[in-house]
Protein backbone atom coordinates (compact mmCIF):
# COMPACT_ATOMS: atom_id res chain seq x y z
CA UNK A 1 0.00 0.00 0.00
CA UNK A 2 1.07 3.28 -0.73
CA UNK A 3 1.74 6.26 1.93
CA UNK A 4 0.82 9.03 -0.48
CA UNK A 5 -2.25 9.32 1.23
CA UNK A 6 -1.25 10.53 4.24
CA UNK A 7 -0.10 13.94 3.76
CA UNK A 8 -4.15 14.62 2.60
CA UNK A 9 -5.47 12.86 5.81
CA UNK A 10 -3.43 14.52 7.77
CA UNK A 11 -3.91 17.95 6.36
CA UNK A 12 -7.85 17.25 6.46
CA UNK A 13 -6.98 16.10 10.40
CA UNK A 14 -4.92 19.64 10.90
CA UNK A 15 -8.13 21.29 10.39
CA UNK A 16 -10.56 19.29 12.86
CA UNK A 17 -8.78 19.29 16.17
CA UNK A 18 -11.82 18.12 17.99
CA UNK A 19 -10.93 14.54 16.21
CA UNK A 20 -7.18 14.57 17.13
CA UNK A 21 -7.24 12.53 20.04
CA UNK A 22 -9.78 10.25 18.66
CA UNK A 23 -6.91 10.25 15.95
CA UNK A 24 -3.91 9.11 18.20
CA UNK A 25 -6.39 6.75 20.11
CA UNK A 26 -7.51 4.97 16.88
CA UNK A 27 -3.49 4.91 15.58
CA UNK A 28 -2.80 3.34 18.82
CA UNK A 29 -5.78 1.25 18.38
CA UNK A 30 -5.24 -0.44 15.26
CA UNK A 31 -0.97 -1.15 15.86
CA UNK A 32 -0.16 -4.43 16.37
CA UNK A 33 0.70 -5.37 20.04
CA UNK A 34 4.19 -4.97 21.07
CA UNK A 35 4.38 -2.88 18.10
CA UNK A 36 7.82 -0.82 19.41
CA UNK A 37 9.83 -3.78 19.17
CA UNK A 38 10.30 -3.94 15.76
CA UNK A 39 11.37 -1.43 12.89
CA UNK A 40 9.99 1.34 12.41
CA UNK A 41 8.92 1.23 16.03
CA UNK A 42 5.90 3.42 15.69
CA UNK A 43 2.08 2.41 16.47
CA UNK A 44 1.27 2.05 12.88
CA UNK A 45 -1.54 -0.54 11.63
CA UNK A 46 -0.14 -3.94 9.87
CA UNK A 47 0.10 -3.23 6.20
CA UNK A 48 -1.69 -6.72 5.46
CA UNK A 49 -4.77 -5.29 7.62
CA UNK A 50 -4.56 -1.78 5.70
CA UNK A 51 -3.99 -3.47 2.21
CA UNK A 52 -7.24 -5.83 3.23
CA UNK A 53 -9.41 -2.60 4.35
CA UNK A 54 -8.39 -0.57 1.12
CA UNK A 55 -9.32 -4.18 -1.23
CA UNK A 56 -12.61 -4.32 0.73
CA UNK A 57 -13.40 -0.26 1.09
CA UNK A 58 -12.51 0.52 -2.84
CA UNK A 59 -11.94 -2.38 -4.55
CA UNK A 60 -8.36 -1.61 -4.44
CA UNK A 61 -5.47 -2.30 -1.88
CA UNK A 62 -3.26 -0.17 -3.47
CA UNK A 63 -5.63 2.69 -2.40
CA UNK A 64 -5.34 4.98 0.37
CA UNK A 65 -8.44 6.51 2.31
CA UNK A 66 -9.67 8.93 1.11
CA UNK A 67 -9.86 11.86 3.38
CA UNK A 68 -13.27 12.78 3.97
CA UNK A 69 -13.70 9.00 4.33
CA UNK A 70 -11.14 9.18 7.63
CA UNK A 71 -12.84 12.07 9.06
CA UNK A 72 -16.54 10.21 8.72
CA UNK A 73 -14.71 7.34 10.24
CA UNK A 74 -13.47 9.30 13.43
CA UNK A 75 -16.50 11.02 13.86
CA UNK A 76 -18.27 7.61 13.50
CA UNK A 77 -15.80 6.03 16.56
CA UNK A 78 -16.09 9.09 18.68
CA UNK A 79 -19.85 9.06 19.28
CA UNK A 80 -19.84 5.55 19.15
CA UNK A 81 -20.37 3.83 22.76
CA UNK A 82 -17.21 2.57 24.36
Amino acid sequence: MRVSWFFPVGAELLRRPALWSTAVRQLFALAPNKWWRRAPFLPIPDPAYLDFRMQTAYGDSEAGPMPDDVVTYLRWVKVWPK
